[in-house]
């Protein structure tokens, strides 16, 4: 890392430059923490919604969402990759409004390009969950489903580009207030066509996948509209000449997405093959950690917008060739992520009882043994949120320096030479049986932590 001296800081941050990072830093994670927060409350809604249709639902539900964050995270990483280009761009010159809108433009071109091979890999849902060893009946509720939702996967990777180019130029509360109404939107559709209420047709998990689509679709529509009048947003032009190719600047996206894309994957399909791991255990034990996964990503979501502008933060300061800056914004990004994360590990470690309770009817005796393994996972959840913000943080914030290919090979060894096979050991092998896949998990976020953290100390401490 070559960075140098400060350039034209705010008077706040040359005064009191630990208070005015934290300041700045939190003007703009605070907004995006809630916004991911929000968002990812889509998908927790549908499954509080889908959890009241039943366990079976609730499985194939859980077991079509692999194949679907597949394709998802193959886009995630050329939507990211735009962030560190925007902010390092906007960081070495506040004008360079030009090479700003080449990086989104591209963006916006590798997720319509991603978006064609992710939909054949959706006509093959029940095939491949049949092939993967599910049982027949689940395999068949979860095509549908994720076909449903298909449609708004270049939407959900759009949104979530515009808003770390938003976040570049302080401009977080719009994203904000339009994740709040699409969240709404996305309830009250489910309420129409999960159930079949106020007269529409009772399409159960069909029906959550149209609305989660429908509201990514409209969530992309009002951003789009904010961009275009907003004083600030306007004058970035990010839309003008939509349609002209720039092959150097997707080339650059695509180098700097993959390696974002392949870390992210790590992490997401050791989750994910987690669910399989489940699978070979039993039915119960897949709808109980699906309920217990939605908590401990529904925690995550708080650290995961806080490193976002920690990235942001970090690339600004990188463009400026700052090292101060760039190693406060790191160190301060993994306090609050770390911070921020109990809020809801506390109470799955001290109620985890209460808190499955929520995702299923209590009362419902079909329901018991789902609820006792769920409330079984939730404390071993809490122990890893920890290392899961740490880790998160450190990231992002490696992110941010364009440091993305060491990042892919460390998660790489963390989650699958030391994670997954804790937890298929632990799962399949031992009297722990399920909760021994949860010890898996907690081993290699763990690792996760302490080598990213390594990473980044080693790339700031000069």
């Amino acid at each position: 890392m070559m960075l140098e001296s400060a350039q034209n800081l705010p008077q706040t941050e040359r005064a009191a430059p630990w208070r005015g990072e934290l300041k700045a830093l939190l003007s703009v994670g605070a907004p995006m923490a809630l916004t991911q927060l929000i968002q990812f409350s889509v998908n927790t809604i549908d499954v509080l919604m889908i959890g009241r249709l039943g366990a079976a639902p609730l499985a194939a539900a859980s077991l079509g969402l692999v194949l679907y964050y597949v394709a998802f995270l193959a886009g995630f990483g050329p939507a990211m990759a735009v962030s560190p280009l925007v902010s390092q761009a906007l960081g070495a010159d506040r004008d360079n409004v030009g090479d700003v809108r080449r990086s989104v433009r591209m963006g916006l071109w590798a997720i319509a390009l991603i978006f064609a091979p992710a939909l054949i890999l959706f006509l093959c849902t029940e095939a491949i969950v049949r092939a993967l060893g599910q049982p027949p009946a689940l395999a068949a509720l979860a095509a549908p489903y994720v076909l449903a939702l298909a449609p708004g996967l270049p939407f959900m990777l759009a949104v979530l580009m515009l808003r770390n180019v938003l976040a570049a130029v302080d401009r977080t509360r719009a994203p904000l207030v339009v994740i709040i109404l699409t969240t709404a939107l996305n309830g009250f559709l489910n309420y129409l066509l999960i159930y079949g209420n106020w007269g529409f047709p009772r399409l159960e998990l069909v029906g959550a996948g149209i609305a989660s689509s429908v509201s990514h679709a409209v969530g992309f529509l009002l951003l789009v509209g904010y961009m275009r009048v907003e004083r600030e947003s306007r004058r970035l032009s990010v839309f003008a000449d939509a349609l002209r190719p720039d092959w150097e600047r997707l080339k650059e996206i695509f180098r700097l997405g993959w390696p974002i894309g392949v870390t992210t994957a790590f992490e997401a399909m050791l989750f994910n093959a987690c669910v399989f791991l489940m699978g070979r255990i039993g039915v119960a034990e897949v709808a109980a950690y699906q309920v217990a996964i939605n908590v401990a990503a529904l925690g995550f979501m708080l650290p995961f917008g806080l490193s976002m502008a920690g990235a942001v933060r970090v690339g600004l300061a990188a463009g400026a060739r700052d090292a101060a800056r760039a190693r406060r914004a790191a160190v301060l990004t993994i306090g609050l992520c770390a911070g921020a994360i109990m809020i809801v590990a506390i109470p799955c470690l001290l109620a985890p009882h209460f808190v499955a309770g929520l995702y299923l009817e209590p009362d419902e005796p079909d329901n018991a043994r789902v609820l006792a393994l769920a409330a079984s996972f939730l404390p071993v959840a809490a122990a890893f949120a920890l290392f899961d913000a740490v880790q998160v943080a450190a990231n992002q914030c490696l992110r941010g320096l364009k440091d993305v290919r060491m990042p892919m090979l460390l998660t790489g060894i963390s989650y699958w030479a030391i994670g997954f096979p804790v937890a298929a050991y632990f799962g399949l092998a031992t009297p722990l049986g399920a909760v021994g896949v949860w010890w898996g998990l907690l081993a290699g976020l763990a690792s996760a932590a302490a080598l990213l953290g390594a990473r980044l100390y080693l790339l700031l401490r000069t």
